[in-house]
């Protein structure tokens, strides 16, 4: 049972991230900017490689992913806006430019390759109760604005500040193929059957409980047993919906 106990906290993570991450996932698919996530977490991943780097303060750290991220987020609105028809293409390359530069500043640092692996795989079996608190005030925040604004929240401005802000607290805990994972797979369980958005948390919640119990059970990572159990969940729902989208899925939890 004590060992059953360091769950708590990595799920509550988990949870906190699928509550914004199913609902931002539904836009993406509706939008069509599936990269859009890879691309916003890589360029928030090189801001904390960079000032990660210069200090040792985790405050300026995170403030330089968020700043990041929103710098991020006014370039793929631009380019979508620029070139809408290519709008995946160019999302895809900003993606790989952050990547580019994110090993070209790690390769002189000895633990530079430690870093970046913790940031693309992450740990979350070992967050603690603390890591959470500003992640969990910017979901409540976003919870409420998108439930008082309803549609105009996803139809306006507010989308990519919000998606880059929440993916920047995301991936320093769960890192960017967890987020990515987190983002797509529930999502798609909630396009491919027409469901609400609160079956994708759940869905997505089960998945996590099944990865991490296997993570510990196992000792294995517990990043990648995360993202496999979310892939099991959405073979077993949202590929056989696949075949004929019919339905819009609700973007907001109460749809």
């Amino acid at each position: 049972m004590s060992d059953l106990s360091v769950l708590g906290w990595p799920l509550a993570a988990g949870v906190l991230v699928l509550l914004s991450h199913v609902p931002l996932g539904v836009q993406v698919l509706r939008r069509g900017i599936v990269f859009i996530d890879l691309a916003i977490a890589q360029v928030a991943a090189l801001g904390v490689l960079v000032v990660g780097s210069l200090t040792a303060q985790a405050g300026l750290s995170a403030l330089a992913g968020v700043v990041s991220a929103l710098a991020g987020a006014g370039l793929v609105a631009w380019l979508s806006r620029a070139w809408p028809e290519r709008r995946e293409a160019l999302i895809g390359l900003v993606y790989v430019a952050g990547a580019a530069a994110a090993l070209l500043w790690v390769s002189a640092d000895p633990h530079g390759g430690q870093k970046l692996a913790s940031l693309l795989a992450g740990d979350v079996l070992w967050v603690l109760p603390g890591q959470l608190a500003l992640l969990a005030a910017a979901t409540a925040v976003f919870l409420v604005l998108h439930r008082v604004w309803g549609p105009a929240f996803w139809n306006g401005s507010a989308f990519y500040p919000a998606f880059a802000v929440l993916v920047s607290l995301s991936v320093p805990l769960l890192g960017l193929y967890l987020v990515f994972a987190t983002l797509i797979v529930p999502a798609l369980a909630v396009v491919a059957g027409g469901r609400r958005a609160w079956s994708g948390v759940l869905g997505g919640s089960l998945a996590y409980a099944a990865g991490l119990l296997a993570s510990l059970v196992w000792d294995l990572p517990s990043g990648p047993c995360v993202v496999l159990a979310l892939m099991a969940f959405g073979a077993l729902v949202a590929v056989p919906g696949l075949g004929g989208l019919r339905r819009e899925p609700g973007a907001t939890l109460d749809a």
